[in-house]
This record gives C-alpha cells, sequence and structure tokens, in this order.
C-alpha cells in the first residue's frame, strides 16, 4: 500500500495520545502519502495532539465539539479555506459515562443515553453532512470506528453497544445516501484495544486476556492492522466498498464459544 494515499488530503478526528486506534490510522495514512488535519476537543487534548500532528507534517488542527453546531461549522470553515477539497474523513469519536459501563444496562440513565447517542452515531452524520461538499466534486471516503458489541452482547459494554448498533445503521444509511456521488462509507470494527476509551469500558483486561486466548489467529488487533484497513478503504484499491463494517479482531467475531482448551 506504499503511496497509495499520494495526493490525498484528510480530516482525522478523535485522536487522544499515540496508543489512540485514531493514530494508528493517521501514521498508516501518513506512510501511504496522505496530508493531513486533526481535530480535537479542548485545550488538553489539544497540547496532546499537537506533537503527533507536527511528527507527520501537519499544522492543521481543530478545535470541535461535536455536540455544538457552531464549532462543528467553524472546524469545517477553516477546514475548507485551506482545502477546498478532502478525500477522506476519520471518524473516531465515541463517547458514555464510565459509571454507567458497569453494573447493569436496565439501570442505563435517560441523560447518559442520549448523550452516548448524540456523540457516538449522531455527531457521524453531522460530520458527514459537512464533509460532502468538499467530496462531492471528487468523491471520498467516509470511515468510523465501532465495536461487536454492536450486535452480541459484552459484558460492561452497556449503553455503547447500543450506540454502536446506531453507528453501523447510519454507515449503512450514509453510503446509500452518498454512493450516487462517488462517497463511499465504512466502519472498522477491531476487537479490544489498549486504549484511553477502551480502559474506560469495566473488566477492560479480562476482554483483552480474553479475546488474545480464544481469536483465531490468537492475537488481538494491532493499531498497525487497523491502520492499513484504514488505508485498504480509503486508496483506490477500496473503491467498491460501501457500506460495511470490516472485522479487524484476528477473527474473534466467527466464534460461537471459547476455544475448546478455555472452556
Amino acid at each position: 500500500m506504499s503511496n497509495s494515499m499520494q495526493g490525498k488530503r484528510g480530516l482525522i478526528m478523535g485522536v487522544a495520545n499515540d496508543r489512540s486506534i485514531a493514530w494508528g490510522i493517521a501514521s498508516a495514512m501518513h506512510k501511504a502519502g496522505a496530508e493531513l488535519a486533526f481535530s480535537y476537543q479542548g485545550e488538553a487534548f489539544g497540547k496532546r495532539v499537537q506533537p503527533l500532528a507536527e511528527s507527520v507534517g501537519s499544522n492543521l488542527l481543530l478545535d470541535v465539539d461535536v455536540t455544538d453546531d457552531a464549532s462543528l461549522d467553524a472546524a469545517f470553515s477553516t477546514l475548507a479555506d485551506t482545502w477546498p477539497t478532502i478525500d477522506f474523513v476519520v471518524h473516531a469519536i465515541a463517547y458514555s459515562d464510565k459509571s454507567e459501563l458497569t453494573g447493569r444496562f436496565i439501570n442505563t440513565s435517560r441523560s447518559n443515553f442520549k448523550h452516548s447517542l448524540e456523540i457516538s452515531a449522531y455527531s457521524f452524520i453531522d460530520v458527514a453532512r459537512r464533509a460532502y461538499p468538499m467530496m462531492q466534486q471528487n468523491g471520498g471516503t467516509l470511515l468510523t470506528l465501532t465495536y461487536q458489541g454492536s450486535n452480541k452482547v459484552v459484558p460492561n459494554y452497556n449503553v455503547m453497544g447500543v450506540a454502536k448498533a446506531a453507528l453501523e445503521s447510519a454507515t449503512r444509511y450514509l453510503a446509500n445516501d452518498l454512493g450516487p456521488d462517488g462517497i463511499r462509507v465504512n466502519a472498522i470494527s477491531p476487537g479490544p484495544m489498549k486504549t484511553l476509551a477502551g480502559a474506560a469500558i469495566g473488566g477492560a483486561r479480562k476482554t483483552y486476556k480474553h479475546t488474545d486466548l480464544n481469536a483465531p489467529l490468537r492475537a488481538n488487533a494491532t493499531l498497525d492492522a487497523i491502520g492499513g484497513t484504514a488505508v485498504y478503504l480509503a486508496s483506490d484499491a477500496g473503491a467498491c466498498t460501501s457500506g460495511e463494517v470490516i472485522h479487524v479482531d484476528g477473527g474473534y467475531h466467527v466464534l460461537g464459544m471459547p476455544q475448546a482448551e478455555n472452556l
């Protein structure tokens, strides 16, 4: 995939640190020749993202609150002033109150349900609507991140499973909506990852170990593998792939139960 993103420009949303999935994707995009912009929320995350952005030759950083229309409008206006067109957007944004990612799903609060769905699912639609005019002429790719808790019950994933189910459905509807304009929309579904977001899930270490022991490849996903998948989807090699959820989880999603030695 060397140089497969040469001449392409895109926005990476959701880098928290150098172990973020979004950073794994950004690194792979950069190595494949892409020019990158980054979004972050708030000064604290901005300080973390800036040196990472600089390490891949980017000085285009946008402070974005995806729950605020004015913030999104301003960010995409700035982006459009710099780059009239873009080729891809990576949406790696999700949120739920950590206290509700343990215990029983039935105790999900109304406020956290609404907040989780807004940030984790609706924001992808909102971002797509603003990216659309910048892709309408030449086509492009919208990518988001999901997890198999969207369609199977995962302990402690709770309301995030519902939010990811909504996100995957939105991916399919957006793919159909934007396909006539040459815009592809896909989701990547990694297995458990040792990231800042993953650490918020109750029992994260046990989940990571369980997947590592039982996945057909006997391994969890790596940032390089996820990044390579994103490059494929956003490059010309992915020209006929849209509306998909691509699993990058060592094959764990195909299992009906743990391996025999772990029963």
